[in-house]
């Protein structure tokens, strides 16, 4: 399954990329599991680790409990703040 994963701000900065595809390994299915997934590549990916890292799943906030699957656009963005 193949999802399309989207790096924002200072995540996108950090990583080099701002959109990706992505091949979801066997068993990932999840916002926590993908996470894990990405966070495994060691060195500025371990950003994603934070806890204060948002997620949404479609244009929609999700917590790690949200599913993923097939053809799911999947963005991780940190807070931002404003004023």
């Amino acid at each position: 399954m193949r999802v399309k994963i989207l790096y924002f701000a200072a995540l996108r900065e950090a990583l080099g990329v701002s959109v990706e595809d992505f091949d979801l390994p066997a068993g990932v299915a999840s916002v926590a599991a993908l996470r894990e997934c990405l966070v495994a590549r060691g060195g500025a990916w371990q950003r994603l680790a934070a806890a204060n890292v948002k997620t949404a799943v479609n244009q929609r906030m999700a917590g790690g409990e949200a599913a993923v699957g097939q053809g799911d656009e999947v963005a991780f963005f940190p807070p931002v703040t404003g004023g």
